[in-house]
């Protein structure tokens, strides 16, 4: 981080200052390894007990908050910590980022009836097929692949490994990180007589929109018929994979190593925890909260449902019947108990 004082900070996220207007920081840090010379912040309720006992240079927290103002040279107060947090990493990384790159590398590939954009960079080892459409300001970085009839929107990223198969496209201001495969061949195979697979060609293609982020190592496959879909806004965490002709809405957002199924379509603004599973030729609606290591298996036709469990389903009721699952012991110790109780009456009885 570059060096800066909490009057300049102050003024770049319209906050309240407490404390010293000249304290100085030079690094951000969390909270619990925080120093003197350590820009931090606090949003967290799970972290509030630190702010008693963290050292740090500037504090960036909300209005209410109380610290001790022993061990924090400034803070600065804002309504939104984690807002003002976010607009100061993306001043940061403006300021510290390295100038763009520009211009084809001589070890670079690129085919034949290929159009490129304005300050567009082709990084060593990087492979572009033949008809391919690049946009202004497109960053390919080394040992990305890209084939034949494909398409990429102005503004966009392809990190290192990247793999983007022919006749795919993908929209304006998209950031593709490492690793991630788009269009590969989906999951289709014919069980034959013999019990053999013959291979399903898979003829179609993967469509991505605008301002949409695809994590490191996760793959989209192409459709067998039409276009796989992402739509605008999406994010796409590590490790996922999107089956053919799944249709994501616009900004759904799904955590890592979740799985969909092909067929399955998603309204808008959805958002999928790690490791959740989704199966196929389902119909997801808009705002639905699928949580963590949920296995949704039908249809969820009511907008905004949270979902949990396996099967998935609605998630206060898993919660309940997780608590009732936590009484089982005591309750069959209970059972055991009567049991006794009434043999020993029937003895009783007998006798």
């Amino acid at each position: 981080m570059i060096e800066i004082t909490a009057k300049e900070l102050a003024a770049l996220l319209n906050a309240r200052l407490e404390g010293n207007p000249d304290t100085r920081v030079n690094k951000l840090a969390k909270i619990e390894e925080a120093d003197k010379d350590s820009f931090c912040f606090l949003a967290n309720p799970k972290y509030f007990h630190y702010a008693q006992t963290a050292v740090a240079g500037i504090l960036l927290c909300d209005e209410t908050l109380e610290y001790n103002p022993k061990n924090i040279g400034a803070a600065l107060r804002v309504k939104e910590p984690y807002q003002a947090f976010q607009k100061l990493m993306e001043l940061y990384a403006a300021m510290s980022a390295s100038p763009k790159k520009a211009g084809i590398h001589e070890k670079a590939h690129l085919g034949s009836n290929t159009t490129y954009g304005n300050n567009f960079y082709l990084a060593p080892f990087a492979f572009v097929g033949d008809n391919v459409t690049i946009g202004n300001n497109v960053t390919i970085y080394p040992h990305v692949y890209v084939g034949d009839n494909a398409a990429i929107g102005d503004n966009t990223v392809l990190y290192a490994n990247v793999s983007v198969y022919h006749h795919c496209k993908i929209g304006s201001d998209c950031i593709i990180h490492s690793g991630a495969v788009i269009g590969s061949d989906g999951f289709g195979f014919a069980p034959q007589p013999d019990g053999t697979y013959k291979k399903i060609p898979q003829t179609g293609n993967v469509e991505i929109g605008n301002h949409v982020e695809i994590g490191a190592n996760t793959c989209i496959d192409r459709a067998v018929i039409g276009s796989t879909i992402i739509r605008n806004g999406v994010k796409l965490d590590n490790l996922i994979q999107i089956a053919h002709n799944v249709e994501l809405g616009e900004n759904t957002a799904i955590a890592a190593q979740a799985g969909i199924s092909g067929s399955t379509r998603f309204g808008k603004n959805v958002m999928i925890g790690g490791q959740a599973g989704i199966t196929g030729h389902l119909t997801i609606a808009d705002e639905v909260k699928i949580q963590a290591q949920a296995a949704v298996i039908r249809d969820v036709p009511e907008k905004g449902k949270g979902l949990s469990g396996v099967p998935a389903i609605d998630a206060r009721e898993h919660y309940r019947q997780l608590a009732a699952i936590k009484r089982l012991p005591d309750l069959l110790k209970k059972i055991e108990e009567l049991e006794k109780q009434i043999t020993a009456l029937e003895q009783t009885k007998n006798d």
